[in-house]
């Protein structure tokens, strides 16, 4: 298998096409590590589903606050114009299309850009929906994150989900350790390899008609 990028370095591209202005909601797991990588020169503005708009990156070892968190109970920062609010006005700008962009983990991804993230379906996991489902109807764009296998070698992006659905054709863009892949009305297109990655290799993991925009 090819070389490939970090958890940091998946979220370091995120990152990197999160627009000027934009007002975006980052999930909780492997999305937080995007606020991290935001460049300091560009406003973002970032929200989280337990009442906070304008947070900041994670704070400095022995500097947390844990009166100070985001929905994954994790210490957070505040910005300069930082506000709070009722977890149910919360989810009105979630559900009321306020937010640009969504960053979501998931267990599949379709190719039509099905969702699914909450639930394996297996007997003994713990279903944890969380806010997701708002997320993924309510935002403008949502973007995914997650390795593009699973441990046994398995395609995450796939024909079809197996899983639980959290959205229907809701996912626009997906980032993965090994290639960025945009979900169109006409197919998946490839935007991105990272490492020695090749086309033909990917065909074969994901065993989807993909598009190639190189």
């Amino acid at each position: 298998m090819s070389t490939k990028l970090t958890r940091d370095q998946i979220a370091a591209r995120v990152a990197q096409d999160i627009p000027e202005g934009a007002y975006v909601n980052l999930g909780i797991g492997l999305p937080t590590l995007v606020a991290n990588h935001l460049p300091a020169d560009r406003e973002v503005i970032l929200h989280t589903e337990n009442g906070m708009l304008g947070m900041g990156p994670a704070p400095a070892k022995g500097e947390e606050d844990y009166d100070l968190i985001n929905a994954g109970k994790q210490p957070v920062t505040e910005l300069p114009g930082c506000s709070f609010f009722h977890h149910a006005d919360s989810f009105a700008m979630m559900r009321g299309g306020h937010l640009d962009i969504c960053v979501l983990g998931a267990f599949q991804v379709s190719q039509h850009g099905d969702l699914a993230n909450w639930h394996t379906g297996a007997p003994d996991a713990i279903p944890a929906v969380g806010g997701a489902m708002d997320l993924a109807i309510g935002a403008k764009d949502v973007f995914v994150m997650m390795e593009l296998t699973t441990r046994e070698g398995q395609s995450k992006l796939v024909e079809a989900c197996t899983y639980p659905l959290t959205g229907v054709r809701c996912v626009s863009r997906v980032y993965t350790d090994v290639a960025v892949f945009d979900i169109r009305a006409d197919g998946v297109t490839v935007i991105d390899m990272f490492g020695d990655i090749t086309a033909d290799e990917l065909l074969r993991l994901t065993g989807l008609p993909l598009k190639f925009s190189q």
